[in-house]
């Protein structure tokens, strides 16, 4: 390990052989740093968190810290981490409560970009960036490639939709579609599918103009969601990504926006 003299870590904290701590770090009794993660300066990590390989912790975050919940009384809940992660500056993480399932869990090859706030039980998947000033509140679930625009605020229970684009203010207190391109204040305003977005992941050319197709039904039609949908199944789309979309409608207790 390369450990500043100044960075204090507990003696039962558990690091990888290759870990880097940087000057004036805090790490906790009950941590777990994977190989190759790197620590900068003034990072504190504390409580039930894991953390995987090769993940790059920025001065003034902070992880594992006791939720901002007042029905929380020190439970033994946890965060875990994933790979490969980029955390910038002040981004905060904190762990899960006793009414989620009790743990935070961020995924793999994400971007926290500067002053992120992920508030306890989230679910944030892979491949996911939020830009400066994003914040979740509690229970939120952010699926694999989406991007949350600088400072957009989420509502507790919603989801956010894999390859989504959520532009920046956005105020969100319904679930955003999956492939989507959404943004506003209030309310939110669905602008289609994300095409730049989607090819940029490397969706076919064929999935694409069957998603667009499909969110003209449900956003720019004069139909309800309900009926939408029956007319998206008559079009029989071959697209699994259209059955994405409409799976993830169905499975909303929030509602969509649209």
């Amino acid at each position: 390990m390369n450990v500043h003299p100044t960075a204090i870590i507990h003696p039962h904290a558990q690091l990888a052989g290759n870990v880097t701590v940087g000057p004036f770090s805090v790490i906790g009794e009950n941590v777990e740093l994977g190989e190759g993660t790197e620590i900068l300066s003034h990072v504190v990590i504390d409580g039930r968190a894991r953390l995987g390989k090769n993940n790059r912790i920025f001065p003034f975050t902070t992880i594992g810290l006791a939720p901002q919940d007042l029905k929380y009384r020190g439970e033994p809940t946890a965060v875990e981490i994933g790979d490969g992660n980029t955390i910038r500056e002040c981004v905060t993480i904190h762990r899960g409560t006793a009414e989620g399932d009790g743990v935070t869990r961020v995924g793999s090859l994400n971007l926290l970009m500067a002053y992120v706030h992920i508030a306890h039980d989230c679910k944030v998947g892979n491949h996911v960036i939020m830009a400066n000033g994003a914040s979740l509140a509690g229970h939120i679930e952010i699926q694999d490639h989406a991007t949350v625009g600088p400072f957009c605020g989420i509502h507790q229970f919603s989801r956010i939709g894999a390859y989504s684009f959520l532009g920046a203010f956005s105020v969100v207190n319904q679930d955003v579609l999956p492939y989507s391109k959404t943004t506003a204040p209030r309310p939110l305003e669905v602008y289609g599918a994300n095409k730049l977005g989607l090819d940029r992941r490397g969706l076919s050319a064929d999935d694409i103009k069957e998603l667009d197709a499909a969110f003209r039904l449900l956003t720019r039609s004069k139909l309800n969601t309900t009926q939408a949908l029956e007319a998206i199944a008559a079009k029989g789309f071959q697209s699994p990504h259209v059955q994405a979309l409409v799976e993830f409608i169905k499975s909303s207790e929030r509602g969509v926006a649209k």
